[in-house]
């Protein structure tokens, strides 16, 4: 049984799994601080006893990077705004990602950029490298400007430009190697409108032309419908908060978003996993009910749509050239294999950056993500389609599954050896450890 550390008093806890289902963990012991002090005295207590400490945020990763036999930090009690700073947003680690917009609207700002879910807690999207799409854009890790850590000596370290600014390109996709992230600041922008343009296309056109399109608009993804010809296409144009707004009516934001996207969807992969066969009819179909519509709203509403339908997810970030010819490989693969997938493949771009273990880190970047059904087993789809990704030069999201190790992946990051030397002044021990990390940092 798990132990709640409450400082002060001890509780018996339940196991924990993740939104996924794909891991379930015991910890021996379970702390939610609600203060920077208890984070440390938490550490400690995981320290002094020989045990390893692993904070965790929505659970919205794939993999087991937030698992730990130990001490599990819940970081929900350590949430909210606490300073601005100009464009300068400071947020507490546990702070979820849907909270931030309203949290920022007071001060006219939003976020430069946001991925399509917004579960995560701010802490947890930015150590396991979070990204949207928009080819001029980077993921979020891009835009801190500081952080504080607790260390696994139990101190108070904070990483800025100005203070151990050397350790900000690894500390700011840090996986949670480095210590737990108690609080982040932001480089935000002026708050904006999104004009959205969603229809479906033609999945050899759209790929075909994958770098116009890119280049075309600010924000670019596409979803290629397995079993069909067709993309259901998402271009999005940033306007200034002044230009009118056109957004969806509350009726057919409900009917897409919600009854369609969820209710409905849940019911045909429940059905196809009941009756295959019917899989390619049913997406088909899709096609034909969703995503022909154009509207105007607030940034953080037209890139974040809520999922209700639990999948598990397998992600690869490629050289942004690669896209078309592995989306087309993966098209063939499943047709070769007979699969039959009702999970439409998820496909965007980002801007190259320097954080030392961003998936776009020295390149341009396109990102091509698999997903199955919760109830279904992805593990020869997922090992299938990560062979096309490797073979593209392919580097996995580190919350989304995958079988990567230490040694074919420090190949992939030029500054690999970088990240590992900061662990190693910063958690010589491994309190921060687990076998995730293990497997992919090495020991």
């Amino acid at each position: 049984m798990t132990t709640v550390i409450s400082i002060g008093a001890i509780e018996r806890g339940s196991e924990w799994r993740n939104w996924g289902r794909s891991v379930t963990v015991n910890p021996q012991f379970l702390a939610r601080p609600t203060s920077v002090e208890e984070v440390v005295a938490a550490v400690k207590f995981a320290r002094d006893r020989g045990l390893t400490v692993k904070p965790i945020g929505a659970g919205h990763s794939f993999t087991a990077i937030g698992a730990t036999a130990g001490v599990q930090l819940e970081l929900g009690g350590l949430d909210g705004l606490l300073a601005v700073d100009g464009t300068l947003a400071t947020f507490a680690a546990g702070t979820h990602l849907y909270q931030v917009a309203a949290l920022l609207a007071p001060y006219n700002l939003a976020l430069a950029n946001m991925g399509d879910i917004d579960r995560q807690t701010i802490s947890g999207a930015v150590s396991t490298g979070t990204h949207g799409t928009g080819s001029a854009f980077g993921g979020l890790a891009t835009q801190i400007r500081a952080l504080t850590l607790v260390t696994a000596a139990g101190e108070l370290l904070r990483i800025s430009q100005t203070e151990n600014p050397e350790l900000l390109p690894a500390a700011a996709l840090g996986l949670g190697a480095l210590g737990v992230v108690v609080d982040i600041t932001i480089e935000c922008v002026p708050a904006f409108l999104l004009h959205a343009v969603e229809r479906p296309e033609n999945v050899d056109i759209v790929l075909n032309e994958w770098h116009e399109r890119i280049a075309g608009v600010d924000h670019f993804e596409f979803y290629v419908w397995p079993h069909t010809e067709t993309v259901l296409s998402k271009s999005n144009t940033r306007l200034a908060s002044d230009e009118p707004r056109h957004p969806l009516s509350s009726f057919s934001a409900w009917l897409d978003d919600s009854f369609m996207s969820n209710t409905v969807f849940r019911g045909i992969v429940n059905l196809g996993r009941a009756v295959p066969p019917l899989i390619p009819a049913i997406n088909r179909l899709a096609v034909k009910l969703t995503g022909d519509r154009e509207y105007t709203d607030a940034s953080a509403s037209v890139f974040a749509s809520d999922r209700t339908v639990r999948f598990r997810e397998m992600e690869y970030a490629l050289p942004v050239a690669a896209v078309p010819d592995a989306v087309r490989a993966v098209r063939r693969l499943i047709d070769a294999k007979g699969w039959r997938i009702s999970f439409p493949i998820e496909v965007r771009s980002s801007a190259a950056d320097e954080l030392c273990l961003s998936t776009a880190s020295g390149r341009a970047t396109g990102y091509v993500a698999v997903h199955r059904y919760y109830r279904e087993d992805p593990t020869e789809y997922f090992r299938e389609v990560e062979a096309i990704m490797r073979a593209h030069d392919g580097r996995p999201h580190w919350g989304k599954m995958h079988s990567r190790t230490a040694d074919d992946l420090r190949p992939s990051y030029p500054r690999f050896d970088d990240f590992v030397a900061v662990r190693n002044q910063l958690d010589p021990d491994r309190v921060f450890a687990n076998d995730y990390l293990t497997t992919v940092l090495g020991s």
